[in-house]
Parts: structure tokens; sequence; C-alpha cells
């Protein structure tokens, strides 16, 4: 009887999260430890935590080697926030101008009288 015995092909010897493999045979009849990668997630809205879309879910390393326009959406705060969100706040931002400008005329029509 043949024992299959295999080993860890990298330094790290503990069964860590980056350290996940499977056994696979080769076309020799061998078998062997390949080392998979981690799962990728999607990005998440900084605000709602909803997945943004246009933007790759892919491995940090992976990323850097991406170009600007890929990695992110062209609108402001993209890539980080979804555009609903940046709706929001761009509406929120206007109302409190405007009620900014309200209470400076309710002022001056108060300092008239």
């Amino acid at each position: 009887m043949v024992l299959n015995r295999v080993t860890y092909r990298r330094r790290l010897s503990y069964n860590t999260k980056s350290n996940k493999t499977r056994q696979n045979k080769t076309p020799g009849g061998k078998l062997v430890m390949l080392h998979s990668t981690k799962k990728t997630q999607l990005s998440k809205c900084g605000d709602c935590k909803c997945e943004l879309r246009g933007v790759p879910a892919m491995r940090p390393s992976k990323m850097v080697n991406l170009s600007k326009s890929v990695k992110t959406v062209p609108r402001t705060y993209g890539g980080t926030k979804c555009g609903c969100c940046v709706r929001n706040r761009i509406v929120r931002a206007f109302l409190i101008e405007e009620q900014k400008i309200v209470a400076k005329v309710l002022k001056a029509q108060a300092a008239k009288k």
C-alpha cells in the first residue's frame, strides 16, 4: 500500500488563511499541493455598504497594476461611494446653503423693522 503524503511547497508550514491548498495529480502521476489564492470581494460604498458597480473585484496586489480609469468611476467620490450617496450629499449641501441664505434674509428683514 502506497501512502500519498504531500507537504507544503512554501516555507509557511501552518494552516492559515493565506496558506490554503488543494491536492492535484500531475500528468506524471505524482500528487502535489497547489496553493490557492484568496477569494476577492467587491468594493463597497463607504456610506450605505452596497456593492460598487464599475470597480473590479481583485486582490490589492493585482489592483496596483491596473490604470486609474479601470479602478474608479469618473465621478466625484468615484470608486468609494455609490451614485445615490453622492447625489444625497450634493442635495444635502445645496439645501444647507439655501437654509443659510434664507436665515440671512429673515435676519435682514427683522433688522429693518
